[in-house]
């Protein structure tokens, strides 16, 4: 423990060498701090750590207390005492009203005895008060930086280090039980000691303390039998604590040791025995993240070889439908060229039926295989004017079908990074959506825009005032071949929504519907954002 800092505010240097004098003969001896006057004491007051204030009643600069009014001021609980030649009852009194802890005469110098072993005794305190406020903050440090760990080596430099720092020893080493030995993982030491090794449980310390699942502290090696001493006369050790790592089921050891005999206290115990508890839940979750780390990739594995096979069944039903599809249209159409006249009405009827069955058979397999290709096919972002895209798209559709009115409003110049060729695909088949489902209405409308959410992100819309559907369905939307209205009424795969999910899927985007029955529909979807493209100019 440090040396008690006493400052005395005293104008007569006899009483202050008779005080000092007196105080070092019957107590000890303490950092002594001068000050003469008002100035001298407010400058050491706050330039050193002072443990004890002796102050004159009356000094230069001063006004009666003034002196205690501003160290209560400043440090409310710093001791305070008035030491005074002449003593007043009146004025004694009214000090101690002040705050001040004592009042004595210069007199009877032996009273300033039990005011200094106070003073010891609190300095003590507060020493105490800070070490295990330091050791406090170091344990959730290493708690935090455990809680981190993602291997057994990550958590051997933990403990080592730790174990070594919170007790102030000379050396620290990590043991862990592997096929019934003691394997020395891991140290920090002042000279090496068995990092490395491995030695049979029952011939080691560590072993001792795994097998009987109890800490030990071994305040002198060579007088117990434990120890195998030959193993340690090479070394520095002279003491030592071993703390079990989990103690139902030990998994290791932490081992700390000292250059000279040492019984650990208590609070150096526990402090040991939480640090080895912590190690052990770490232990734990490390290897909860390893079987989940494992798991995964053997789900994502399991998913990638599913997906595999899925996208080439797909493929391959889709394509291999094709020959006999193909057969099946083009005899159709022959057969109505050749014999169509000869059929009557009934077998004309039948064939339509057929070359209509085909038909849709057809789209069906181009949209099949439009999904399979759109799931293997790598994403190449760059900036897109969707804007210029949708017009595009609206001009083909609205000269495929130039009998038809429509109205549409495109926001313009509406940019977003992501493949041109995927955008193109989901905007074809959500224009194409909305282009449908107006059919039936006097002054069809879509539009497309782009707004910004509460997060300032690009929300992407294109909306029309067609039939629209009930949001009870609304989670129907986006899986494959499942439609909200017959085909009898609108036709269609199934396929094209599902499509437009996995496109917005493929650049980590979302994609959400809004709607109600014959009040229209409006689709909402998110791309990645980007920092906004640097612009060359020439």
């Amino acid at each position: 423990m440090s040396t008690l800092r006493v400052l005395h505010l005293e104008d007569s240097s006899d009483d202050a060498e008779l005080t000092q004098r007196f105080v070092q003969s019957h107590f000890g001896p303490c950092d002594w701090v001068l000050a003469r006057n008002a100035q001298e004491f407010v400058s050491a007051l706050e330039r050193e750590p002072i443990d004890l204030i002796i102050s004159d009643s009356r000094v230069p600069g001063f006004a009666p207390r003034e002196a205690l009014e501003l160290v209560k001021t400043q440090a409310p609980r710093l001791p305070f005492i008035y030491l005074s030649g002449a003593i007043n009852p009146s004025e004694a009194a009214k000090g101690i009203d002040a705050g001040a802890d004592d009042v004595i005469s210069k007199q009877e110098l032996w009273r300033l005895l039990p005011a200094l072993k106070r003073a010891e005794a609190r300095k003590t305190t507060i020493g105490q008060i800070h070490a295990r406020a330091q050791t406090l903050s170091r344990i959730i440090e290493v708690v935090r930086s455990l809680s981190l760990c993602r291997s057994v080596e990550e958590i051997a430099k933990v403990v080592r280090r730790s174990a070594r720092e919170l007790v102030d020893a000379e050396g620290a080493t990590f043991v862990l039980n592997e096929d019934g030995q003691c394997y020395y993982v891991d140290e920090d030491a002042v000279t090496p000691l068995w990092k490395g090794q491995r030695f049979p449980l029952n011939t080691c310390i560590s072993g001792w303390v795994m097998q009987s699942k109890q800490q030990v502290c071994i305040p002198d090696i060579y007088a117990d039998a434990r120890i195998p001493h030959s193993a340690y006369r090479p070394t520095f050790v002279k003491s030592l604590v071993m703390t079990p790592i989990r103690q139902t089921a030990p998994v290791g050891a932490i081992g700390v040791y000292w250059a000279a005999s040492k019984q650990a206290s208590a609070d150096e115990l526990d402090i040991l025995q939480a640090l080895a508890d912590t190690t052990s839940v770490a232990m734990e979750n490390i290897q909860v993240y390893q079987n989940l780390e494992r798991r995964v990739a053997e789900r994502t594995a399991q998913l990638q070889t599913a997906m595999e096979e899925i996208q080439s069944f797909s493929y391959s039903v889709s394509h291999d439908l094709r020959a006999p599809l193909r057969a099946v249209r083009s005899f159709a159409a022959i057969l109505n060229e050749r014999c169509g006249d000869v059929l009557g009405a009934e077998g004309k009827s039948d064939l339509n039926r057929i070359l209509k069955a085909g038909e849709r058979m057809n789209a069906l397999i181009e949209d099949l295989l439009r999904l399979a290709k759109i799931t293997s096919t790598e994403v190449q972002p760059q900036w897109v004017n969707l804007s210029a895209m949708a017009q595009d798209i609206l001009s083909d559709m609205h000269a495929q079908d130039s009998a038809r009115t429509m109205d549409w409003a495109l926001q313009p110049d509406v940019q977003a990074w992501g493949d041109p060729s995927l955008l193109r695909i989901l905007l074809e088949n959500l224009l194409n959506n909305a282009w449908k489902y107006t059919g039936g209405r006097e002054r069809p409308h879509i539009e497309f825009g782009v707004r910004q959410d509460t997060e300032e992100r690009n929300v992407y819309y294109i909306g029309d005032n067609g039939v629209g559907f009930d949001m009870c369905d609304a989670s129907r939307l986006f899986a494959p071949f499942q439609r909200l209205h017959q085909a009898s009424e609108f036709a269609g795969t199934g396929v094209g929504l599902a499509t437009v999910q996995r496109v917005i899927a493929k650049h980590g985007g979302r994609i959400w519907a809004e709607s109600a029955p014959d009040r229209g529909a409006r689709f909402y979807f998110t791309l990645p954002e980007t920092p906004t493209p640097t612009i060359y100019i020439d």
